[in-house]
């Protein structure tokens, strides 16, 4: 288990330190730590993710709301599901190495856990409930507002907010006068926390694959994949 030093290292990279460090513990153990490490003192972090969860949607609508007074509640709505999602909280998530401090198992850190956006999504959003609980909504506030807020910005100058399914259809039928299909490729975890990925193909091609806690996340991670490479997969199409 990673020790004292490591969280201390963590907590300056975070901007926070814990009154309680158990809080923290908690928030960095995934269940697959458990089934290596049984213990009854010890507790994984889905209860603290569902309550960061929450937080995080608070703490985003107040946000948008108050800095963006003239925006439609549609526009506001968009920015919030691209500032939450896996692949943002995820990249944040990577940006501070917090995959490098959660207690997981062996199996699932040698399949590559550690990066994997799902879990780093879920993690940060436990972190987050373990500041509101150890230190309130002000400090939950102030550490939403410095690490994962500067996406904002990028995010409505390059609308990252629209669609990327669509964005993808549209590109799809105007060039190729094809529409994309999408495939389950895997499914992985318990029901209450399955990791999806799902296949995007035009014209039997793969052009892109894409993770999420839903299909329908992965299908839009895997059609963001997509846009992403465009120039270079119509060129070898």
């Amino acid at each position: 288990m990673n020790n004292n030093k490591d969280l201390s290292e963590l907590e300056n990279k975070l901007g926070v330190t814990f009154e309680n460090k158990k809080l923290l513990t908690t928030a960095l153990t995934h269940r697959s730590y458990l089934n290596e490490n049984h213990s009854d003192e010890i507790e994984n972090n889905e209860r603290l993710e569902f309550l960061g969860d929450a937080v995080l949607e608070l703490i985003t609508t107040e946000y948008l709301y108050l800095t963006h007074p003239s925006r439609p509640e549609g526009e506001l709505t968009s920015f919030r599901s691209a500032l939450v999602k896996t692949t943002s909280l995820g990249e944040t998530a990577l940006e501070l190495t917090i995959g490098q401090y959660i207690f997981m198992s062996k199996g699932e850190e040698v399949t590559g856990g550690r990066e994997r956006p799902y879990i780093l999504a879920n993690t940060f959003e436990s972190i987050l409930g373990a500041v509101y609980l150890d230190q309130g909504y002000d400090k939950a506030k102030k550490f939403v507002i410095e690490k994962l807020l500067p996406k904002l910005d990028e995010i409505i100058a390059n609308r990252l907010d629209i669609d990327s399914k669509s964005k993808l259809q549209e590109l799809s039928q105007e060039v190729l006068n094809f529409t994309p299909v999408y495939e389950l490729k895997s499914s992985n975890g318990p029901d209450h926390d399955k990791e999806f990925k799902m296949l995007v193909k035009i014209q039997n091609k793969v052009f892109g694959e894409g993770n999420g806690k839903s299909k329908q996340e992965a299908e839009q991670n895997a059609a963001q994949y997509a846009l992403e490479h465009w120039q270079e997969l119509v060129s070898q199409t």
